[in-house]
């Protein structure tokens, strides 16, 4: 077993940091990643700005490893673009990692060599089989599941499933945050309707507020499930993360001025076409005018679909590693609450698997790069061997931000709030309740 890679999966920050942690312990890693190039899904948000700054957007194993090579760390200062985080740290991370990391190489499935997930005999003796698109057959002694969620969006329905009439309207409707500057002629001068209360839901209100001073006719409508906007803008000048509280400032300022119209308790059950249009109809029968395009951003979930044959421990409600879910459950916690974890809340009963970074918080809305880089670290730890460094966890985030997730929409929420999201006075909006617009 002691000769056999580690298998990660995904070459996205979170894989490569665990990567370079195993080459530093004297492991064998091997990640493989579904797309064409290391950090492929952050490339596909590339025109979208984090709210983190360099100095915590790279991990400190991966950073001794660039440095050995000659690279050169961007302005710690500075706030990259998708786009600068894969050209300028993972595509060269990858590269110093060589024939450790391998694209165009897509997981289907992970299973406990000649045992199904039933058999009992041999499940901490015998190596793991990690299965490749094509046929081919890996032999690992530990799996790390850093794949995200990106590819598996939330859909439009506000009942987790997809609203009646949602994958037929889907050249209409999309899922991540609009590339205005690419695609200025989708957006431009139409209307627009957004779905979602997080950080992208925020990011493609700036941006389509921002389209609609340039270019006169553009209309967007913002749909929140929520009965209320509460603390939806975040926590401001408050928030630890200035980029993240200067976001919801610049949305809240957005909304204020009438680029955007919020209308709260929408939960749609229905898409109908109307022409090119598409109406959004709520599960209360209420309609909404015909809009021209559909965002949807109302958060990822994890696909396990491809670890059906390891033996997981996932909390009911999340999703997440069933020790880890109390920690991190928006009902429960905001951002700046998610206690220290790695190997320990990680580990599932079948030996040698781990689920990282933003698969492993489910369908939790808080996950931050800090987050995974510590969690890879302690994980690769418990691989080597190493139980006393795996156990001593230490993580400190941000506060503040906007933290609750579609399980807190129901609880009823004050104007200005003091808690880690609050602070904001939001009486001066203008609001449109469903039920004026039937």
């Amino acid at each position: 077993m002691d000769e056999l890679s580690v298998v990660v999966v995904g070459a996205g920050p979170v894989g490569l940091a665990a990567a370079a942690r195993l080459l530093e312990r004297g492991l064998r890693p091997l990640v493989l990643e579904a797309g064409p190039q290391a950090g492929a899904a952050v490339a596909q948000w590339r025109h979208v700005r984090l709210f983190s700054q360099w100095s915590e957007l790279i991990d400190p194993a991966a950073r001794r490893l660039l440095e050995g090579t000659g690279w050169r760390a961007p302005n710690p200062d500075g706030y990259p673009t998708g786009e600068e985080w894969a050209a300028q740290y993972l595509v060269p991370l990858a590269e110093a990692l060589g024939d450790h990391v391998r694209v165009n190489a897509r997981v289907v499935g992970v299973a406990r060599r000649g045992r199904d997930r039933v058999v009992d005999a041999g499940r901490d003796s015998e190596p793991l089989t990690v299965h490749v698109e094509g046929g081919e057959r890996i032999t690992a002694r530990a799996v790390v599941d850093a794949s995200g969620t990106w590819g598996s969006p939330n859909p439009l329905g506000g009942d987790g499933l997809p609203a009646a009439g949602e994958r037929e309207a889907a050249d209409r409707i999309g899922y991540r945050v609009p590339d205005v500057v690419n695609e200025v002629e989708r957006y431009a001068g139409k209307r627009i309707a957004v779905a979602g209360s997080g950080h992208s839901a925020l990011t493609a209100l700036v941006t389509l507020a921002d389209l609609a001073e340039r270019h006169p006719g553009t209309h967007v409508t913002w749909l929140l499930r929520r009965g209320t906007v509460g603390a939806v803008f975040g926590g401001g000048e408050a928030d630890q993360l200035p980029a993240r509280g200067a976001l919801g400032l610049k949305a809240q300022a957005a909304a204020k001025a009438g680029h955007v119209e919020v209308v709260t308790g929408f939960r749609t059950a229905a898409v109908e076409r109307d022409g090119d249009r598409v109406v959004l109809v709520s599960q209360d029968g209420h309609r909404l005018d015909p809009v021209d395009e559909v965002v949807s951003l109302t958060g990822f979930r994890p696909d396990h679909s491809w670890l059906s044959e390891v033996r997981l421990d996932l909390d009911p409600v999340l999703q997440a590693p069933t020790k880890l879910a109390p920690l991190i459950d928006p009902n429960a916690h905001s951002c700046g609450t998610v206690y220290p974890h790695g190997a320990n809340e990680l580990r599932h009963p079948e030996p040698g698997v781990y689920l990282v970074g933003m698969k492993s918080y489910g369908r939790a809305p808080t996950f931050l790069a800090l987050t995974g880089f510590e969690q890879v670290r302690s994980v690769v730890a418990e691989i080597a061997g190493d139980h006393e460094s795996a156990a001593k966890v230490e993580l400190t985030l941000p506060e503040t931000g906007v933290c609750g997730g579609s399980g807190v929409f129901d609880i009823a929420e004050p104007e200005s709030s003091g808690g880690c999201c609050g602070g904001l006075a939001v009486a001066d909006l203008t609001l449109t309740a469903p039920s004026a617009r039937v």
